[in-house]
């Protein structure tokens, strides 16, 4: 039952923390211009919310089985080192497509 539950918060967390965040990343983009690559935004944030699960969120749920254990240190930076440039990407692509049309 608690892994269920534990399951059951996960997609609440992804579903709704990543649905308002990416509203907002993609209110931003548009605001400044950005027609094209703006999926990359959404990935960006699933990647931040699996890091941040990962590293604090699996700590405070309901399951309290074997596997729970931080991402490496190094993990942890590339991954948000990476989201980092996904979320900067749209905007980058968009004036370099701009650029050379």
């Amino acid at each position: 039952m608690r892994v269920l539950l534990e399951l059951i918060r996960i997609f609440l967390i992804f579903g709704i923390a990543g649905t308002i965040i990416s509203t907002i990343v993609n209110g931003i983009y548009i605001n400044i211009g950005v027609n094209q690559y703006g999926w990359l935004g959404p990935i960006a944030i699933l990647l931040l919310l699996f890091v941040w699960y990962r590293n604090k969120l699996q700590f405070s749920g309901w399951y309290s089985g074997k596997g729970k254990e931080k991402l490496p240190k190094a993990a942890s930076q590339i991954l948000i080192l990476f989201s980092l440039l996904l979320l900067c990407a749209p905007p980058v692509l968009s004036v370099m497509q701009m650029i050379f049309q």
